[in-house]
Parts: structure tokens; C-alpha cells; sequence
């Protein structure tokens, strides 16, 4: 009798959780954003709105993803953000990875070859401001939407923009710096490293961090460009170190502000150097919470994936009607940490890129 109880036990006990339901998903829309009206223009000139997405495609769409590389976390966050979109919408995605900025005509092999599998659309993010404008006219020429996500595209006609202007993250984080940091009674010497040479996003990081420190008391004394994988970083922050052992901060990338941590400690300049990023990732996220980096804003990169798959899936349906957002910008640092919703810029722990969705293509399917 015993025996059976337990085994009676036991049974409803697998009867309760086969028979509850599974937690619901976190639901990431409506969404504050920024509207640039007229869309793309350069005068940044926009205002406030919501995004609310689709609740499902009409059909399952064929979409091809290109982004420079998945060398740090920050494109491993827009890999999920456009996967798990496409799989909420019902689409078919596939993702490619050029290996780095280095590697623009690896992207435009990967774009080419994806589209010519009868893609329906091409969300792009891209190596080269101006590089791919050949391409991206003809596919629009064709009446295949694409959609710019975060980097920056200089053709005319495209289909929509997800993407922050890099100029106001850089301008955020100047601007922090100077509003937060005391700079004494005389110079602050700042080592800038703004990216790579090439991408959109980096020349107007670059315009918009010089522009936010003009006129004040902190002074770029060194700033170098390369690649964002962190040897090459590191390489700069370490050769910077060697000329101007005297920086008072370290801005740069988020792979420039990861490196920077271990080679000041290990330098023995973590108290006296403050290290801050421009943009978001989960070494960044990390480092703040731990005190050692000071801040840096988000521009939200998984929701930017979001939106990108949706602007593609409304332009195939005919229902774009926001062809250019952005989330605001926020900037973090130890005194909000804890109110931030990292889910909007971080990938879940333990995800691993997915480079195929809904039976697309080969390897590494959902």
C-alpha cells in the first residue's frame, strides 16, 4: 500500500507539471523609441513614439541577415534579438558573419550568395558606410525591401533604419564625462578609440564624442582605430599606455573598455585610470556592476534587431509605416544598474548564435 502510494505520488506529481503551463514569454513591445522624421535625415531630427510590431507574419517570408562579425557580445545580442523575432513572427531567417570589419567583400559574397536563394528580404549591417550600395540598389531595384540595422548604410531608397545615431550614444557618454567627473584645475587627458576605419557608426561616434568635449577642460591627447575584436583593442590601449602614461580615461569601444580593465590591473593604473565605453555589452555590464568601468549608454541592440525583422516583414506585407527609429538612448552606470532591463541589450545567459531559422538553409537550425 505504501508503494503504490508513493508511486501514486509520484505520478501526480508528473501530471502537475506536464499540466502546467509553460512561463509565457517576455513580451518586449510597445516599445518607447525615437521617430526621425523625415526618415534619415541628417539633422537627427525626431520625436518621440512607440513601436508595436506585428503579432504574426502572413506567411513565412525568406529574410537574410548580414552582420560584421560575432566576436564580441554585443552582435551576439542582435543574433538573438533577430532570431527570436523571427521565430515570434514565424519567419525564415538566415544569419552571416563576415569574421570582421576587415572583411568587406566577405560580406558581400555572404549577401550575394544568401539572395540569391530567393531571399525575400535583407536586413544588413554593414562593414562599409558606402561599400554596399551597389548591391543593396539593385535588390531594391528588384522591390526587395532591406533594412538598415545599427551600423549604417549611405544608399538612397532604403526600405527602413533601426538603428541609434552613434554621433548621440558618443555624445551621451562625452557629455556624462563631463557632467560626473571632476576635471580639476587643469587638463584631463582622455586615450579615445572609436572603432574601426570604414563603418558609418564609428565616424559619427567619433564626430560626436570630439563634439560633446569642445571648448572643455578634458582633451583627446590619443585616439587610434581597429578592429573591435580584443586583441586588437588591447594592442591599442597598451600601445596608447606606452605614449601617454599620464591618461587620466580610457573611452572607447566596448570591447576597447573590456580590454582596458585587465591591462590597467595588470599595469597597476586601475585607481588612478577610469575606464567608460560608448556603447553596451555584457563584459560592460559586467564591469559596472563590479566598479570597474564608469558608465556607458545603450542603445538597446536587441530591440534594434527586433524592429528590423518587423520593418521587413510590414514592407513585404505593405504595412511599413516607420521607416526609421530608434530606442532611446540610456546611459548606465553603478546608481541605476539595478533598474535597467538588460533583456534589451544582453543576450539570455548560455545563448549561443543561431544562424538558421525555420528549416532555412543548413546547420545550426532552431
Amino acid at each position: 500500500m505504501r508503494i503504490l502510494s508513493r508511486i501514486s505520488l509520484a505520478l501526480l506529481a508528473l501530471w502537475v507539471i506536464a499540466a502546467t503551463p509553460a512561463r509565457a514569454e517576455k513580451i518586449w513591445y510597445p516599445f518607447e523609441v525615437e521617430i526621425f522624421d523625415p526618415p534619415f535625415n541628417a539633422e537627427r531630427q525626431r520625436h518621440p513614439g512607440t513601436y508595436t510590431p506585428l503579432d504574426a507574419a502572413a506567411r513565412p517570408w525568406r529574410i537574410c541577415v548580414s552582420i560584421p562579425h560575432l566576436k564580441d557580445e554585443y552582435w551576439i545580442a542582435v543574433n538573438f534579438g533577430v532570431f527570436d523575432e523571427a521565430r515570434r513572427l514565424g519567419v525564415a531567417l538566415q544569419v552571416f558573419e563576415a569574421g570582421g570589419y576587415g572583411n568587406l567583400e566577405t560580406q558581400r559574397q555572404q549577401i550575394t550568395d544568401c539572395m540569391a536563394t530567393d531571399a525575400d528580404g535583407l536586413i544588413v549591417s554593414a562593414i562599409s558606410g558606402d561599400g554596399l550600395n551597389d548591391l543593396v540598389a539593385g535588390y531594391l531595384a528588384e522591390g526587395r525591401p532591406v533594412v538598415d540595422l545599427i551600423n549604417g548604410l549611405s544608399v538612397d531608397g532604403l526600405t527602413g533604419r533601426s538603428a541609434a545615431d552613434y554621433w548621440d550614444m558618443a555624445h551621451a557618454t562625452g557629455r556624462y564625462l563631463l557632467e560626473t567627473q571632476d576635471s580639476g584645475d587643469g587638463t584631463v587627458r582622455v586615450g579615445w578609440f572609436p572603432g574601426p576605419d570604414g563603418p558609418a557608426w564609428a565616424d559619427s561616434g567619433d564626430a560626436g564624442f570630439r563634439s560633446a568635449l569642445e571648448g572643455s577642460a578634458f582633451e583627446i591627447v590619443v585616439s587610434a582605430r581597429g578592429d573591435t575584436g580584443k586583441t586588437a583593442q588591447g594592442e591599442l590601449v597598451e600601445q596608447a599606455l606606452d605614449q601617454h602614461p599620464d591618461l587620466d580615461f580610457i573611452v572607447g569601444t566596448t570591447v576597447t573598455a573590456e580590454a582596458a580593465v585587465p591591462i590597467l590591473r595588470r599595469r597597476g593604473l586601475s585607481d588612478r585610470i577610469k575606464v567608460l565605453a560608448y556603447y553596451y555589452g555584457p563584459g560592460v555590464h559586467r564591469g559596472i556592476g563590479r566598479g570597474q568601468i564608469i558608465a556607458a549608454p545603450s542603445d538597446m541592440q536587441a530591440i534594434e534587431a527586433r524592429i528590423a525583422v518587423d520593418m521587413v516583414v510590414r514592407a513585404l506585407e505593405g504595412s511599413l509605416e516607420l521607416r526609421h527609429v530608434s530606442p532611446k538612448i540610456r546611459v548606465i552606470d553603478r546608481s541605476n544598474i539595478r533598474d535597467f532591463d538588460a533583456s534589451t541589450t544582453l543576450p539570455p545567459r548560455g545563448f549561443r548564435p543561431i544562424f538558421s531559422v525555420n528549416d532555412w538553409g543548413t546547420g545550426n537550425d532552431e
